[in-house]
């Protein structure tokens, strides 16, 4: 047995955080857990403006992955983040964005157009 197959599962979970993060959507809903201490279904969906069954999809894949977690208040579904690093994440990742970027100023100012996303807490 080689060592990548020993560390097969590890790789696979690692594997899985990405496909996680792997859709447009998912990135957003994401952000806007990075800048609240948690955010309401209602509130991500306004946010987003996607349609219920949509948010909820993307929920329920960032939830399978351990990315966000939930919690019922009554009738109201609150989300938040699994883990302050997830924001921590993201930030690397727009750092990440404008270097792979061309230095064109258009494509720079859409970059620094993104919403913040706040320090960990």
């Amino acid at each position: 047995m080689d060592l990548l197959d020993e560390r097969r599962p590890l790789y696979e979970i690692k594997a899985n955080l990405f496909k996680g993060l792997a859709h447009p959507y998912r990135i957003r809903v994401l952000e806007i857990l990075s800048a609240n201490d948690e955010a309401s279904v209602t509130e991500m969906l306004a946010d987003t403006g996607l349609e219920a069954s949509h948010l909820s999809q993307h929920l329920s894949v960032l939830r399978r992955y351990g990315l966000v977690v939930s919690e019922r208040r009554a009738s109201v579904v609150y989300y938040r983040l699994a883990l302050p690093q997830i924001a921590e994440l993201l930030r690397v990742a727009r750092v990440l964005l404008g270097e792979i970027l061309t230095d064109a100023d258009s494509q720079r100012a859409l970059v620094e157009s993104l919403p913040a996303i706040p320090d960990a807490r």
